[in-house]
């Protein structure tokens, strides 16, 4: 079956993937586009990250909430994880190795990436997630380890579409599989990247 998300080539900033010092994989959230992750590199400001943010067909990487179960958002969900593999891939082809790459994603770019952390366990250089959770009703097991792998991962407590508990099942399980997690809870009412949030992102890039 055709991969839909990866019909369209990804969005690029910062500069060439070739010969970059460091890279990020950069995924938006649903109804969005990569220009809302562009504003937020824009406010991160490191100038030497080289980054891929892929677009997701229809503004969507699968069609329901992500905490029904796994099987109700395929094969989308599967089709977003090979893009993430895909991207990953694009960036270790142009010379940047997993540990100056980062992953960086807000709202269901976030839960995307979250899940592919908690499947594909290995260490990068660090990951940013803002406001997300790995995918599925249930709570998951540690597999495999993230060797102190940095993240960091924001959320408010009044999020309309992460619940403050599964972003705290979503910490647990990365320092389970031995990630170096910090985890920050906002009193935002709205559905947003905050400043320390940005802060937070621009500390991880440049450790």
């Amino acid at each position: 079956m055709r991969n839909p998300h990866l019909a369209q080539q990804p969005v690029t900033a910062g500069p060439a993937l070739a010969g970059a010092s460091r890279a990020a994989l950069v995924v938006h959230g649903r109804g969005q586009t990569p220009d809302y992750m562009e504003a937020v590199l824009d406010r991160v400001a490191v100038p030497d990250l080289a980054c891929l943010l892929p677009a997701a067909a229809g503004n969507t990487w699968y069609p329901l909430g992500f905490l029904q179960p796994v099987e109700a958002n395929q094969p989308r969900l599967n089709q977003a994880l090979e893009t993430v593999d895909a991207m990953l891939g694009r960036i270790a082809e142009a010379g940047v190795p997993p540990e100056r790459t980062y992953l960086i994603g807000f709202s269901q770019g976030a839960c995307l990436l979250s899940e592919h952390l908690v499947r594909n366990p290995r260490r990068y250089g660090g990951a940013a997630l803002l406001t997300g959770g790995y995918l599925g009703p249930d709570r998951r097991s540690p597999n495999g380890s993230f060797d102190g792998m940095s993240v960091f991962l924001g959320t408010s407590r009044y999020d309309e579409w992460v619940p403050l508990s599964r972003a705290e099942e979503t910490a647990d399980l990365l320092r389970a599989m031995g990630a170096d997690v910090t985890f920050e809870v906002y009193d935002d009412r709205e559905h947003l990247v905050n400043d320390d949030e940005i802060a937070h992102v621009r500390r991880l890039v440049t450790a």
